[in-house]
């Protein structure tokens, strides 16, 4: 995900413009633990996934990559891919108590391997999803676990109806809702930016429009000069508060920064 010291707020200036998202603080984590994304519980503690996340059963069954993951009605849902020429994607839940099962998705026709991230809609019923590159959509699952709906597992896990946006994002590392028609985005571009998501209305299965804004730069700082990535992002909604990851080039990469903002 150019420098920036504070977030920018579209439309600042105007009478009507929202609050711009302020940044508090930076903490740092290891990359093995934390540099793929994180998510919030309901007590204000924090899961991270990062490079070494993955556990040996699913990495021996082929899982090769684990994604931004979401916490949802005390469920933590995690993304998963495999390797190049892998025909389906997944994702686990792991519930309260532990126990974690797994739900396997069969590509459809053009859609992309990458499984980038989970981000649950504020009811509980419904999975997003993204694939990478440049692309014009989110993708829409009925959640597992949580959603009536949603097929046992050893079913394939079906797309309800997808989220198309208005204009194409780039790299979707993360997404986490802030409320039932908005969604917070952290995208790899070579602006590496939060975008906002607007949909027209509630996700309910069926095809939704998204209109997309840049809402900040992601800060890049590191005594070490490369190239950074934007990873993952979360929104404590209890809390009100926004955190996004950022790793830095090489050598410094080994921790990930994770940037917190508040609105106002």
């Amino acid at each position: 995900m150019t420098t920036a010291l504070g977030a920018l707020a579209l439309g600042a200036g105007t009478a009507t413009a929202a609050p711009a998202w302020t940044e508090t603080g930076t903490a740092r984590v290891s990359s093995l633990t934390g540099s793929q994304g994180l998510g919030s519980r309901a007590d204000g503690s924090l899961v991270y996934r990062g490079l070494a996340s993955v556990p040996l059963d699913l990495r021996t069954a082929g899982w090769e990559h684990i994604g931004d993951p979401d916490v949802a009605h005390g469920y933590t849902f995690d993304a998963y891919q495999g390797g190049d020429g892998t025909t389906k994607k997944m994702f686990a839940v792991t519930g309260p108590d532990g126990k974690r099962t797994t739900y396997e998705h069969t590509l459809d026709q053009g859609e992309l391997l990458n499984n980038s991230f989970a981000s649950v809609s504020p009811d509980g019923q419904w999975l997003v999803s993204g694939e990478w590159g440049t692309r014009s959509r989110l993708q829409v699952f009925p959640a597992p676990v949580l959603n009536p709906s949603a097929p046992a597992p050893g079913a394939n896990l079906p797309q309800a109806g997808q989220i198309s946006l208005d204009k194409p994002v780039d790299n979707i590392q993360g997404c986490d809702f802030t409320d039932a028609t908005h969604l917070l985005c952290s995208s790899d571009s070579s602006t590496k930016q939060v975008l906002e998501v607007t949909l027209d209305r509630p996700l309910d299965g069926t095809p939704v429009a998204g209109h997309v804004t840049s809402v900040f730069a992601i800060p890049q700082r590191s005594i070490c000069s490369g190239t950074f990535e934007a990873e993952g992002i979360d929104y404590d909604a209890a809390r009100g508060t926004l955190r996004v990851e950022m790793v830095p080039p090489s050598p410094c990469l080994v921790t990930t920064a994770v940037l917190s903002y508040r609105k106002g």
